[in-house]
């Protein structure tokens, strides 16, 4: 197989790729000073975590006082999803058939953690008013795990390129 198609002729692998770097700011600029305990507050020296409050504020107020299965998905995304996400990047971007064992094991692992924000977040005593917001962070997962489920995830990718 040539692995020479680029990321850009590959609308599927390119959204996901812009999706999961987008997910990597996010982890490592909320998600994980939030877990290792610093607070969502209106002058916290952390500019993402004065946006955070806001956000908390108006859409999510489990934030202002985070209980313990929050920390645990902020713990987990922080320090486990974020890191693998470079790899999961770096795999589809070379069409790496490595990266099949990996994505699937993400994507298992982030609906899982996605299943458990969502019961901590709607089924708390404050549910946010717009919870369609979130479900890009258990629909990129799953769409991934989706993609990876062939034994060969990039051929179709080479057998187009070969005939072209």
């Amino acid at each position: 197989m040539d692995r020479s198609l680029s990321i850009v002729r590959r609308p599927l692998d390119l959204g996901l790729v812009i999706f999961f770097i987008l997910s990597i700011l996010y982890g490592f600029l909320d998600s994980l000073p939030e877990a290792i305990g610093l607070k969502a507050a209106p002058d916290s020296p952390w500019p993402p975590l004065r946006s955070l409050y806001d956000w908390a504020v108006a859409q999510e107020p489990q934030h202002l006082n985070p209980p313990s299965s929050l920390i645990a998905t902020t713990l987990f995304d922080g320090f486990i999803q974020t890191p693998i996400l470079f790899f999961v990047i770096y795999g589809l971007v070379k069409m790496s058939p490595w990266i099949r064992t990996l994505s699937l094991v993400y994507a298992g692992a982030a609906v899982t953690n996605m299943f458990m924000y969502f019961v901590t977040t709607f089924i708390g005593p404050n549910p946010p008013p717009h919870p369609w917001i979130y479900l890009p962070w258990l629909i990129a997962p799953a769409i991934l795990g989706l993609r990876m489920l062939p034994s060969q995830p990039f051929a179709r990718q080479g057998a187009r390129l070969a005939a072209a």
